[in-house]
C-alpha cells in the first residue's frame, strides 16, 4: 500500500520520519523507565508520575482510546485479509472452493466480533498466556518473513490477476511480478497516488503516512506491560530499542524488494499479492493473520492495563470503579472486558483506513507527551532524576515533541485540533475535580528552577521608585481573631510580596523537636481557604519583639523582602473569633482548621506589653520599614460595605496630616505621600474600585485655604490620583494645642520643635507636646466627617526617642482612633510616588 502509492523515495522518507519520531520517543521512554520502579500502566504511569495527575489522567484517557482504536484497526485489517482469502466474490450468490464467506457490512462486523472475542479470551486468561501466544506469533511471523524474502529471489516473473472483489468496475487488470528489474525499480521510484480500492478515496502523502504510521505504534507494547514484567527497567529499554531497529530494517528492505520486482498496478490494486509470489502461499496468509491478531491483542491488553491503572489511581472517582476488580491471579478482568466493549463499538466504523488517521493522531499526541515528561524532568534538574539510560538529552526530547506535533497537523489538522481540544478539556476537568496526589508535581520542580533563576536576576540595586510596590509582613498572633485583617492586607499588597508572620514564644533548647513544623500545614490550609496570595513565615523567639526582628531581617529572598510591617492595634478590646464567621467557611459549611488554639480570654494576660509593642514599631522604622497599625479591622464587613446598593458609594477617608503634631503639619512629606499611596493602592484593588477617596485638608483661619487646596489638587493631578478634597476648619482643635505650649503661636517655640521629624535619629518626644484634651478633640473632628467611611487612613507619628514615654504615646494613639471604626495608622519612610513617565 505505502510503496504502491508513494513510490520508493517517499516511502523511505516516510519510514525515516516515522522512525525519527518514535526513535526520539523511545529514548525518552527508556530514560523514564530506568529512573525508578515502574508499575502497571506503561506510558500513563510514566507521564502521571512525572507531570502530575492532570496531565497523566488526560493523557491516560487519550492513550486508552488510542489503544482501543488501534485494536479495532488491526481486527478490521484481519477481517479484510480473511474476506480477501475466503470471501464470495461480488455478483455471485454461492461461493466456490474456499470462497465461502458472504461479504457485506454486517457480515464483516460479525467476523470482526468473532475475532475480537478470540483476543478477549486470551487477555482474560492473563498476561502469561498472552506472552506465550505473542512469542509463538513472533516465531510464525519471522518464518513467514524469511520465506517472503526468499520468494523475491526464487519466484520467476509472473502475471498476477487483480481480483474483482477489490476493483470498482467490471474490467479486469493484470499486475506483474517482473523479478529484479531496473526498469521496474525506475518506474516505482516516484510517487503515483491513486484511489484506494478499499475505501474509494484518493490517497495523498498525509493519508498514506497515517496508515503507515500504525505499523510503528507498537513501541509502547512493552512499556504497557510494565506491571507484568519481572524487571521492567531492564527489559523495556532493551526490548523496545531492538524492536525499533529490527522493524526499521525489515520495512526498508521490503520496500526496496517490492519496488524492484513488482509493477505499480500490482502494488496499488492487490495488497495481498505476496501470496501469489510466495514459494509457500498458505504461510503468507497465516503470517498476515498472526501479525494482525498479535497487534490486536497487544493493543487490547495495553488498553486494559491503562484503564486499570487509571481506575486504581482514583482520578475519575466512581466512573472507573468497576475497572479496579481483578481475578485471584491479579489479572484486571473487568478492565479487559470494558476495553473489549469499547473496541467492539469502534468496530462499527467498518473500514480500516477510516480510523487510521484518528489512531495515528492519538498515538502522536501520547508520544509528544512522553517526550514532554522527559524534557520536564531534564529541565527541572532535580537531583533524583538520574536514569541509568543516558543516551538522551533535552534536544532529543524537544525534537520528538516537534516531530509529533508537525506530523499530527500534516496528517489531519481537524483530528489534531479536536484531540488537543479534548485533551485540554480533560486537563481542566482533572485540575478542578481530581483529588490531590502524593506523586510529586513536576510543575513544582520547574517553578522552583525558574523562580530561583529570576530571583537571582532581581537586583535590588536596580530598584526604582516608579516600580515600587508594597511588600507586606503581617504579624498574626492567632488567625482566629485576624481573618478580616488578613483579607484586608491581601487587598493592600498590589501584586507585591505578602508574608503572614507568627512568633511562637518558646525556647528550642528546652524542646525535643521544632514545634513549628506541625503548625505549617494549618497555616498553609488557612491561606488556601481564605484565598489570599501569601507566604507563611513562623519563628521561635523568647519575646514577640525579638521574633518580629528576626522576621524583618530574614523574611523574603533576594529582591523580594518585606518593606512594610503591618500590626494589629494594641488595646484592651476582647478578641473576637472572626474566622468562624468568615465567608470562606460560612459559605462552604466547612469547619475552621483545628490547628489554631482558642482565642485569649479577656481576663488573661497579653503576650507583650505596651512598651514592647511600641518598641516593635520603633525597631521597624530603624530598619527603614514602613509601618501600618490596623485597628478594628475585624469589624469591617467588606462584602456588605462594597456591595450595598445605597448611594453615595462607600468611601475611604484619608487624613494625610500628623494630627499629633499640628505645629509641623505638612501634606507633601514622605509619610503623607506614603499614606496617600496606600489609600490609592487599596482603591485600585478590584474589590474596592467602587469606593471613593476623600482627602481631608485641615485649614486654619487666615491661612489661604483655597491656595492650599489648589496646591494639593495639583499634587493629586501629578500623582494621577482621583480623590475628592474636603476642607476641614480646625481652629478650635489647634487652639487647644497652643494653650498647652505656654503661649500663642507667635511666642517662644516649644523645646524640640526646631528638630525636624525626619532629619534626626533621635526623634523629638512628640507625645509630650499634645494633651489628651487636644487628642480627643482631634478624634471628634475626624469622627464628625460624614458619611461614615468603610475605612480611614490616618498619619502615624514616630514613637518618641525616650522609651519611658512609649505607654503615653500608645495611649494617645488609642484616644485618637477611639470609636473611629476600621482605621489604619500609616507611617512611611521610603519615597513611593513618582511623577515621571
Amino acid at each position: 500500500f505505502v510503496v504502491g502509492h508513494a513510490g520508493l523515495y517517499q516511502a523511505l522518507a516516510m519510514f525515516a520520519v516515522a522512525y525519527f519520531i518514535i526513535g526520539m520517543t523511545v529514548l525518552s521512554v527508556c530514560a523514564i523507565a530506568t529512573n525508578g520502579a515502574l508499575d502497571a500502566g506503561g506510558a500513563y504511569y510514566m507521564i502521571s508520575r512525572a507531570l502530575g495527575p492532570e496531565f497523566g489522567g488526560s493523557i491516560g484517557i487519550m492513550f486508552f482510546l488510542a489503544n482501543v482504536c488501534g485494536s479495532a484497526l488491526y481486527v478490521l485489517g484481519l477481517v479484510e485479509a480473511v474476506v480477501d482469502s475466503f470471501g464470495i466474490p461480488p455478483g455471485q450468490k454461492v461461493g466456490t472452493g474456499v470462497h465461502v464467506l458472504p461479504q457485506s457490512y454486517w457480515y464483516e462486523l460479525l467476523y470482526g466480533t468473532v475475532l475480537l472475542a478470540l483476543c478477549l479470551l486470551v487477555c482474560l486468561v492473563g498476561a502469561s498466556i498472552y506472552a506465550k501466544a505473542t512469542f509463538l506469533i513472533f516465531l510464525i511471523v519471522a518464518a513467514v518473513l524469511g520465506t517472503i524474502l526468499i520468494s523475491f529471489f526464487a519466484t520467476r516473473p509472473i502475471g498476477v490477476p487483480i481480483r474483482l472483489p477489490h476493483f470498482n468496475g467490471s474490467e479486469t487488470e493484470n499486475g506483474s511480478f517482473t523479478g529484479f528489474s531496473l526498469a521496474t525499480l525506475r518506474d516505482n521510484l516516484g510517487g503515483g497516488y491513486g484511489v484506494d480500492y478499499t475505501t474509494g478515496q484518493m490517497m495523498s502523502f498525509s493519508s498514506v503516512f497515517a496508515v503507515m504510521f500504525n505499523g510503528c505504534t507498537g513501541i509502547m507494547a512493552g512499556s504497557n506491560m510494565s506491571g507484568d514484567l519481572k524487571r521492567p527497567s531492564y527489559s523495556i529499554p532493551r526490548g523496545t530499542i531492538s524492536a525499533v531497529l529490527f522493524t526499521y530494517l525489515v520495512y526498508n528492505l521490503l520496500a526496496f524488494l517490492m519496488c524492484a520486482t513488482c509493477n505499480r498496478t500490482l502494488l496499488q490494486k492487490d495488497y495481498g499479492f505476496l501470496r501469489d509470489i510466495s514459494i509457500f502461499p498458505p504461510l503468507v496468509t497465516v503470517g498476515i493473520y498472526a501479525a494482525t491478531l498479535s497487534a490486536a491483542m497487544s493493543n487490547l491488553i495495553g488498553a486494559s492495563r491503562i484503564l486499570y491503572a487509571l481506575a486504581r489511581d482514583d482520578l475519575f472517582g466512581r466512573a472507573l470503579a468497576l475497572a479496579k476488580k481483578t481475578s485471584a491471579s491479579g489479572n484486571p478482568v473487568m478492565a479487559v472486558i470494558l476495553s473489549w466493549l469499547v473496541v467492539q463499538l469502534v468496530l462499527f466504523s467498518g473500514k480500516l483506513n477510516t480510523i487510521a488517521g484518528v489512531v495515528t493522531t492519538f498515538f502522536l499526541l501520547v508520544y509528544a507527551t512522553v517526550n514532554l515528561a522527559c524534557l520536564a524532568l531534564e529541565w527541572a534538574s532535580a537531583p533524583n532524576f538520574r536514569p541509568t539510560f543516558r543516551y538522551f538529552t533535552w534536544h532529543t526530547c524537544l525534537l520528538g515533541i516537534a516531530g509529533c506535533c508537525v506530523m499530527m497537523f500534516l496528517i489531519s489538522p481537524v483530528s489534531a485540533s479536536a484531540s488537543l481540544g479534548f485533551l485540554l478539556l480533560l486537563l481542566l476537568a482533572l485540575h478542578y475535580l481530581s483529588p490531590s496526589s502524593t506523586w510529586g508535581y513536576i510543575s513544582q520542580a520547574l517553578i522552583f528552577h525558574q523562580v530561583r533563576k529570576y530571583l537571582l536576576m532581581l537586583d535590588v540595586r536596580k530598584d526604582h521608585v516608579k516600580f515600587w510596590r508594597p511588600q507586606m509582613l503581617l504579624m498574626v498572633q492567632n488567625p482566629r481573631g485576624s481573618a478580616r485583617l488578613i483579607d484586608f492586607v491581601n487587598d493592600l499588597k498590589k501584586s507585591g510580596l505578602y508574608v503572614l508572620g507568627h512568633v511562637e514564644l518558646q525556647d528550642l533548647d528546652t524542646l525535643p523537636s521544632d514545634p513549628l513544623q506541625p503548625q505549617q500545614d494549618s497555616w498553609l490550609s488557612l491561606v488556601d481557604k481564605l484565598n489570599v496570595k501569601a507566604f507563611v513565615s513562623l519563628t521561635l523567639a523568647p519575646s514577640v519583639r525579638h521574633g518580629v526582628r528576626q522576621l524583618l531581617f530574614t523574611s523574603g529572598l533576594g529582591g523580594m523582602r518585606p518593606n512594610t510591617l503591618v500590626l494589629g492595634f494594641y488595646d484592651d478590646a476582647a478578641p473576637q473569633d472572626g474566622l468562624a464567621r468568615h465567608p470562606a467557611f460560612t459559605s462552604t459549611r466547612e469547619e475552621v482548621p483545628l490547628g489554631f488554639p482558642p482565642l485569649r480570654a479577656p481576663a488573661a494576660p497579653k503576650l507583650l506589653s505596651a512598651r514592647e509593642y511600641v518598641g516593635i514599631v520603633a525597631d521597624a522604622l530603624k530598619m527603614l520599614r514602613n509601618v501600618l497599625l490596623a485597628r478594628q479591622l475585624e469589624s469591617l464587613d467588606k462584602a456588605w460595605e462594597l456591595r450595598r446598593a445605597a448611594s453615595p458609594p462607600p468611601s475611604i477617608h484619608v487624613w494625610p496630616v500628623n494630627l499629633l503634631r499640628p505645629d509641623s503639619a505638612r501634606y507633601a512629606d514622605t509619610c503623607s505621600l506614603f499614606l496617600l499611596q496606600m489609600a490609592c493602592v487599596l482603591n485600585m484593588a478590584r474589590a474596592w474600585r467602587r469606593a471613593r477617596l476623600r482627602l481631608f485638608l485641615c485649614v486654619e483661619a487666615g491661612a489661604m485655604p483655597h491656595a492650599q487646596e489648589e496646591k494639593l489638587r495639583q499634587l493629586l493631578k501629578d500623582l494621577r490620583i482621583q480623590a475628592q478634597i474636603q476642607l476641614v476648619p480646625w481652629d478650635a482643635v489647634t487652639r487647644l494645642h497652643w494653650q498647652t505650649q505656654r503661649g500663642p503661636p507667635g511666642g517662644p517655640a516649644p523645646a524640640g520643635a526646631e528638630e525636624e521629624e525626619e532629619g534626626a535619629v533621635n526623634f523629638p518626644a512628640n507625645a509630650t507636646q499634645v494633651s489628651d484634651e487636644y487628642v480627643c478633640a482631634a478624634n471628634k473632628l475626624v469622627l464628625e466627617q460624614s458619611p461614615a467611611p468603610a475605612v480611614r487612613f490616618l498619619y502615624l507619628p514616630r514613637p518618641p526617642a525616650d522609651t519611658s514615654l512609649y505607654p503615653l504615646y500608645l495611649h494617645q494613639l488609642e484616644l485618637l482612633t477611639r470609636g473611629l471604626g476600621p482605621t489604619v495608622l500609616v507611617h512611611g519612610v521610603s519615597a513611593v510616588t513618582s511623577t515621571q513617565l
